[in-house]
């Protein structure tokens, strides 16, 4: 087996941790990328292929992440990462363990650690690497890993992301909660939210977005509806999907562009949070990507507001 067929092979994977570092579909397609050409400028014929490229993708995304951790602190409003509709890397004795850690709730959880420890977090208790090979990517002693794992564990621990434990009777839930809004039964909507539930959104300066979080049954339902008659006016369509390994969807404007997407976190048979992405940049590898500022200038000439 050549290099390229080596390297296709272990896409998945490398993209799969890479963009669990960083939360970015764009910038883990380029750590892949920089992979690839080091692999392939390598005089050396590596003992371990898989080792060498899980090393050299985790300490690029190191890197990336240890600059982007200084441009997100200057982000306007909420960050979320990029919306992925499909998880390239499979393994069906971890598939429940993969699907969760790549939900939105973990990423962010994952971004509270240093990019040491997320690396180290990440190869072990994401992809059941040794701590030889987490040793290996991180450059440091496999004492000191299991240092960093253990600070890892603790920290993911205190705020690990709940969901219910039937993946089925999630999707089941999405599903009516999708439909209740598709067919404009603000009621069903409403019965569907948990007391709690949070609508928050993230369109980082470039696009309309919730001035802060939405909290409560009362005040989500509100929002709801409004978007209930935004959508109708001026022809946004639903496209249910499952992203970052939970119910979602993706949304278009009526020239088939995508506007933005939802996902869902659900337990104990209520939506606890609504995850609205409308940042343009994070929506690119979805699609040709809408205006959101012009469908919003339109909408408001629909209900005869005065620009």
């Amino acid at each position: 087996m050549g290099r390229t067929e080596e390297f296709e092979e272990l896409r998945p994977l490398l993209f799969s941790l890479a963009y669990r570092m960083l939360g970015s579909v764009g910038e883990a397609e380029d750590a892949v990328q920089e992979t690839w050409l080091r692999y392939a400028d390598s005089p050396a014929e590596p003992r371990s292929v898989k080792a060498f490229l899980s090393t050299t993708v985790t300490r690029i995304a190191i890197d990336v992440l240890r600059s982007a951790r200084v441009r997100r602190e200057a982000y306007v409003g909420p960050w979320f990462p990029e919306p992925l509709l499909d998880d390239p890397y499979d393994d069906p004795e971890r598939s429940a363990e993969l699907a969760d850690s790549v939900s939105l709730a973990a990423l962010l959880l994952l971004e509270r650690l240093s990019p040491l420890e997320r690396a180290v977090f990440v190869l072990r208790e994401v992809f059941d690497f040794g701590f030889p090979d987490v040793a290996a990517a991180v450059g440091r002693s496999e004492s000191a890993c299991r240092q960093l794992a253990v600070r890892a564990r603790r920290h993911m621990s205190e705020g690990r992301p709940r969901f219910s434990a039937d993946r089925e009777e999630r999707a089941e839930l999405a599903s009516r909660f999708f439909g209740a809004f598709r067919e404009g039964d603000v009621t069903a909507l409403q019965d569907l939210l948990a007391a709690d539930v949070a609508m928050v959104g993230d369109g980082g300066g470039k696009a309309p977005r919730l001035a802060n979080a939405v909290l409560g049954t009362d005040r989500v339902t509100r929002l709801l509806t409004s978007l209930l008659d935004l959508h109708a006016r001026v022809d946004i369509t639903m496209e249910p999907r499952e992203l970052n390994g939970q119910p979602g969807a993706v949304f278009h404007d009526r020239d088939g562009k995508v506007l933005h997407t939802w996902t869902l976190d659900v337990l104990d048979g209520r939506i606890q949070t609504i995850r609205t992405v409308i940042n343009p940049d994070k929506l690119t590898h979805l699609g040709p990507v809408a205006d959101a500022w012009a469908v919003t200038r339109e909408a408001r000439r629909e209900r005869g507001v005065v620009e």
